[in-house]
């Protein structure tokens, strides 16, 4: 058997979420920093911040999404930003991605979302072409702006 298995992360899964978080950083030039990642999602997890969710096939964890709730003051609604997303290289192109995003949307829907956000580089054509694929819709609307701090 094949299949793809999205679990949502708790604190039992804690080690291989933070493998594939530490990879995930390491993919937009992070160092390795496998304490920090553990101690980042522990926090996460402990304290409800964020869903987690791993992609398993056959025992081996194939991919990690994070997303955090925030509310939108228009729509008088939850809403979802999905922040990392993240598969491993040698389980890219073989539905991770897809099955983790249809998660994200079940997430939305379960919780009475308006809607799921998202940003990714401008050079990451293949994830952009996923999303568009799977419905998500670029912002004709709206300039986003960061202020670091």
């Amino acid at each position: 058997m094949n299949e793809i298995r999205i679990i949502e992360a708790g604190l039992d899964e804690l080690e291989p979420a933070a493998k594939l978080f530490d990879a995930y950083r390491q993919f937009y030039g992070r160092p390795s920093d496998m304490a920090a990642c553990r101690a980042y999602l522990r926090e996460r997890l402990a304290h409800g911040d964020s869903r987690v969710y791993l992609a398993c096939r056959e025992g081996r964890f194939e991919g990690f999404m994070q997303l955090y709730p925030s509310f939108g003051s228009l729509s008088l609604r939850r809403t979802w930003i999905l922040y990392d997303l993240f598969v491993t290289p040698e389980a890219r192109g073989k539905g991770v991605a897809t099955r983790l995003l249809g998660q994200a949307r079940q997430l939305g829907l379960d919780t009475g979302a308006h809607d799921l956000t998202l940003s990714t580089a401008i050079t990451n054509l293949k994830a952009q072409s996923l999303y568009e694929r799977m419905g998500w819709k670029r912002d004709q609307e709206f300039h986003y702006y960061n202020l670091t701090i």
